[in-house]
C-alpha cells in the first residue's frame, strides 16, 4: 500500500483511539467529532487508493462514500450511520449547536457511536484491502 493511503489509515486509527480517550474522559462532544474524523479519514484512504489522487478537502461523508463507489456497497444501516454522524464535524464547532449536541451525546449514545464507528472503519478497511488484492491480481 502506498504511503499516502497509509497516512490516512494511520490518522483514522489515531482518531478512533482519541475518541476512546474522550469517552473515558466524559468529553462526549469530542467523541462525536473524533468518530466523524475516523470515518472521514478512512474514506479518504479509500479515495486515495482508488483514484490515486489527493482526496478533496471536504468533510461530507456521504459525498466521499458516493464519490468512491462505497455508498453503493453500503447497507441501509451504514448509510443511516453516515447520515447521523455527518453533522458532528461541523455542528460541534459552532456555539449555536452546542445545546442540541450536548443533549444528544451522553455516555450511552457516545459509547454506541464509538462502537458503530469502529465497525464501519473496519468495513472500509476491508473493502480497501480487497480492492488492493484485486488490483494486484490483475
Amino acid at each position: 500500500m502506498n504511503e499516502k493511503v497509509e497516512y490516512w489509515l494511520e490518522l483514522s486509527d489515531y482518531d478512533l483511539e482519541t475518541a476512546k480517550v474522550m469517552l473515558t474522559g466524559k468529553r462526549y462532544l469530542y467523541v462525536g467529532f473524533m468518530c466523524h474524523q475516523t470515518i472521514e479519514k478512512a474514506l479518504k484512504a479509500y479515495y486515495q487508493f482508488i483514484k490515486n489522487e489527493i482526496p478533496p478537502k471536504i468533510h461530507n461523508l456521504l459525498f466521499l462514500a458516493n464519490d468512491t463507489g462505497l455508498l453503493l456497497l453500503m447497507n441501509e444501516e451504514q448509510i443511516n450511520f453516515l447520515t447521523a454522524i455527518s453533522p458532528l464535524n461541523i455542528e460541534s464547532r459552532y456555539p449555536e449547536y452546542k445545546e442540541r449536541i450536548f443533549k444528544i451525546l451522553d455516555r450511552k449514545t457516545s459509547k454506541n457511536l464509538l462502537e458503530k464507528t469502529g465497525i464501519l472503519q473496519k468495513w472500509i478497511k476491508e473493502k480497501l484491502l480487497k480492492k488492493q488484492d484485486d488490483t494486484q491480481n490483475l
